[in-house]
């Protein structure tokens, strides 16, 4: 992240007496401000905006986006990016699996289903053929399933192409909830080089599959793996980034998983010629699979990680590879300073539902379920209808629009996080897919709307995916290892992800139902509300996290008891 201080405003109770603390440009040097931050931990009598109650000790805790001021402090000296970049790069390769393996099913489903035998039936094939018309995915199956004839159509049948596309969410689930706890156990890239076993795997079977059993049993082991993937990628990120680039650096994360689902996509354009390219398809995630296992054995573990097993000296080995042996010093004494006064040992499943870590907990499942609640998966999806109807034939054309949007905005909030701050970008993104949403809701319903609909449809679903790209897409999974204490950060983040994935997979199931009972433009307009309660649950929930350290972070709001 950007090196930045910032303002603190609280009514801070100090025993009998009662005082301001306020931390203005020019009042101090960081470490200064730094020592009077670390006071707010030991105060009692207030509850922040965030809803933090610890033990006794209360807190207000409010950094608004008019509270932060740049400062450069004079303690970020030395390189600081230039040894952590390719072991970034390394831990992306997870997020780029994460992405492929979400969209590779997109194109090569009807092509799989032919050669797996799965959709031999006459019925089927042509009502597959018309539904999918090349591009069937998740929403679109949902539908035609919904409208086979079961008395034409083997059960069977439906549930191995049902089956073929949702086993991947229900594994991802399985592995989201399964990450943290590895992640804890054997370290961060010990975990990344288990996860290559279900990747591999996963890849290998899909790739040679002769079976409809198969191809389930290879995609359910890859749902694994990019759901282990996708609870560890951000939580390494953040702990081996120096603290003035974390942002930048976090929603890089956000950036490779869009840049997956375009090489999906990409990956699928020989099919047209070749029938049997789909098997090629899933074997191309079997190389960077390997490439992560083979890079993360030669990557520094987390120093943070280190430090909490007590395995002080290999963790000034780690800093000194990511950043320099002049900053071991200081980066040990803010893990010091952390766990001074503090003996505990690494929390346990429940202990994420105690009253001390609850509250900064549901933060984070809130920011997944609102991010799925939104709709984004429901517009992408949708979107190559909306697009067909000004005239945009072309599948490929569609989602390659949308996926270039998504690509671009997540490009920009990759220079703005450290400048702007996680919570403002936040704000700022689900308003404009709020606004988005209801210009969406609109260009359908209002008859003075109707010689534009096409054009404005199309307007809408771009601005949706470029809003959804500049805050809501990438600052969750950048936020949350942030806010979460070290002794829960694995679980904490494994848990969201859960949210993530359950909730995906709920909205898939019900999607089409609400939109056949209600209307596309009234599920676009409850989207819109949904992008409107976010703004304002974020507003008061959502601490400002740029320019300071995890440790400094988890002081203010996980302070020891």
């Amino acid at each position: 992240m950007q090196a930045s201080a910032y303002a603190v405003r609280g009514g801070v109770g100090l025993d009998s007496q009662k005082r301001r603390v306020l931390l203005l440009p020019g009042s101090g040097d960081f470490r200064k401000r730094s020592l009077a931050l670390n006071n707010l931990c030991t105060t009692t009598g207030r509850s922040d905006c965030f809803g933090l109650r610890l033990a006794s000790v209360d807190m207000e805790f409010e950094l608004a986006q008019g509270d932060i001021e740049d400062v450069t402090p004079a303690k970020i000296q030395g390189k600081t990016s230039g040894s952590v970049l390719p072991y970034v790069g390394v831990a992306c390769l997870g997020a780029i699996l994460f992405g492929y393996h979400l969209g590779v099913v997109n194109g090569a489903l009807e092509y799989l289903s032919k050669d797996l035998g799965i959709a031999d039936n006459t019925v089927l094939q042509g009502k597959f053929h018309s539904i999918c018309d090349d591009n069937c995915n998740y929403f679109t199956l949902l539908f035609f399933i919904s409208s086979m004839d079961n008395s034409a159509i083997s059960k069977l049948e439906i549930f191995g192409i049902g089956w073929v596309v949702s086993s991947l969410l229900a594994g991802a689930t399985v592995g989201s909830f399964t990450g943290g706890a590895l992640a804890d156990k054997f370290g961060r890239t010990k975990t990344f080089q288990l996860d290559a076993i279900p990747l591999v795997v996963g890849a290998f079977l899909c790739a040679t599959a002769q079976s409809v059993q198969t191809m389930i049993i290879g995609r359910l082991l890859a749902g694994i793996g990019i759901g282990i993937s996708s609870a560890i990628v951000p939580l390494y990120i953040s702990e081996i980034s120096p603290t003035e680039i974390r942002g930048t650096l976090g929603s890089v994360n956000q950036l490779f998983i869009c840049i997956g689902i375009l090489a999906a996509l990409v990956a699928g354009l020989p099919l047209a010629g070749n029938p049997l390219w789909w098997r090629s398809m899933f074997g191309v995630a079997l190389i960077p699979s390997v490439l992560l296992a083979l890079g993360m054995a030669f990557s520094p573990e987390s120093p943070r990680w280190l430090f909490q097993q007590g395995k002080v000296s290999q963790a000034e080995m780690a800093i000194k590879t990511l950043f320099g042996k002049e900053r071991v010093a200081e980066v040990m004494n803010d893990f010091n300073a952390a766990s001074q006064g503090s003996s505990e040992q690494e929390a346990g499943w429940f202990d994420l539902f105690s009253s001390r870590y609850r509250k900064v907990v549901s933060v984070g499942a809130a920011l997944f379920l609102f991010q799925q609640l939104a709709g984004i998966n429901a517009v992408v999806y949708y979107s190559t209808s909306v697009f067909r109807s000004v005239g945009i034939a072309s599948d490929v054309a569609a989602s390659a629009l949308v996926g270039a949007s998504n690509v671009f905005g997540t490009t920009i909030a990759s220079s703005l996080m450290d400048k702007q701050g996680r919570k403002s970008l936040l704000i700022t993104s689900f308003a404009g897919m709020a606004l988005s949403m209801l210009l969406l809701s609109l260009s359908l319903t209002w008859k003075v709307l109707a010689p534009y609909s096409g054009t404005l449809a199309v307007l809408g679903t771009v601005l949706y995916v470029l809003s959804f790209s500049l805050g809501a897409g990438p600052v969750p999974a950048l936020l949350l290892p942030e806010i979460f204490a070290s002794r829960i950060r694995a679980k904490a983040v494994a848990l969201s992800l859960g949210m993530h994935w359950i909730s995906n997979f709920i909205i898939g199931l019900y999607f089409l139902s609400f939109v056949t009972k209600f209307g596309i433009s009234s599920v676009y307009l409850g989207f819109s509300t949904v992008c409107l309660l976010a703004v304002l649950y974020i507003a008061c929930n959502v601490v400002e996290t740029k320019g300071r350290s995890l440790e400094e972070i988890e002081r203010a709001l996980n302070p020891a008891i």
